[in-house]
């Protein structure tokens, strides 16, 4: 599920269709000025002091002075990857969005330079310089897959697993998602593989490709279902139409929750129905 999505407690999920909000949390971007200061990253450059001044925007909760701060930013650094990132989640349309995650991606790739994308290779995320970059990265990625434009989606998202295998930013379950929609068994069964465990949505994923592989004649799928259902049991109501789907309207889903599963079928039920026998009629 994509990123910008927060699990609650499933104790806490209500059945009324109106969400309660969830209390406020403080951004967890604004938490790296911390971690920068313990470390020793903390520099007196443009770059780490506009850095500093967006871990400032992130606290705002409203959007005008963020985008002040933001933009405050990058007159102090042009490179501050950041920045572009939080005026790309305030634009007024997905095309905006996009070039200022484009521009993002380029100033982190300045930012880091040819010595320091060498150094982190296979590694980023796990390096505090890395982050503004990746993030700027997956927002372009998500906007070119709203857009249309799959092919440079993708790209980017294999890319990204190349630099960060350990995957911190749950990148493999919108790629899956995407090789699901395609069809692209092949890809999707290298890249169910190579990660165990997982959300509610991979677990129904593994479940389908091992369907689609044997039909449900050696049991292994049957299997792989019953461990869906374990993290989330609303999916396959839900998938047969049984159920009433239920849509989070505040940015948040609840894990196990029905509204987890409706945005998983919404993502990947097209995939199920094409496969024949794997939703009982």
């Amino acid at each position: 599920m994509p990123i910008s999505k927060k699990p609650r407690s499933k104790t806490a999920f209500k059945t009324s269709t109106k969400a309660r909000a969830p209390a406020a949390l403080p951004d967890r971007r604004a938490m790296e000025s911390f971690l920068a200061a313990i470390d020793g990253h903390r520099g007196d450059d443009a770059t780490a002091k506009a850095q500093n001044l967006m871990c400032e925007a992130w606290e705002r909760t409203t959007s005008r002075p963020r985008i002040a701060l933001a933009r405050k930013a990058l007159g102090i650094s042009p490179l501050c990857a950041d920045a572009y990132v939080l005026v790309a989640e305030e634009a007024r349309s997905i095309e905006e969005a996009r070039d200022y995650y484009a521009k993002g991606v380029e100033a982190g790739e300045l930012a880091l330079g040819p010595r320091g994308s060498k150094r982190y290779a296979g590694h980023f995320w796990g390096f505090l310089e890395t982050r503004p970059y990746m993030r700027a990265r997956a927002g372009l990625a998500g906007t070119l897959l709203k857009l249309g434009d799959v092919d440079s989606a993708l790209a980017h998202y294999r890319d990204m697993r190349k630099l960060n295998p350990n995957d911190n930013q749950g990148i493999r379950y919108v790629l899956a998602g995407c090789l699901l929609r395609q069809d692209n068994d092949g890809a999707l069964k290298e890249l169910l593989a190579a990660y165990e465990g997982g959300n509610a949505s991979w677990l129904y994923t593994r479940a389908l490709m091992a369907f689609r592989e044997s039909g449900g004649s050696d049991g292994r799928a049957a299997a792989l279902v019953r461990d869906a259902w374990s993290a989330n049991e609303h999916v396959p109501a839900i998938l047969a139409g049984a159920k009433p789907p239920v849509i989070s309207d505040d940015g948040y889903v609840t894990m196990g929750g029905p509204d987890e599963a409706t945005y998983y079928v919404t993502e990947c039920g097209a995939a199920w129905h094409r496969t024949p026998g794997a939703v009982p009629g």
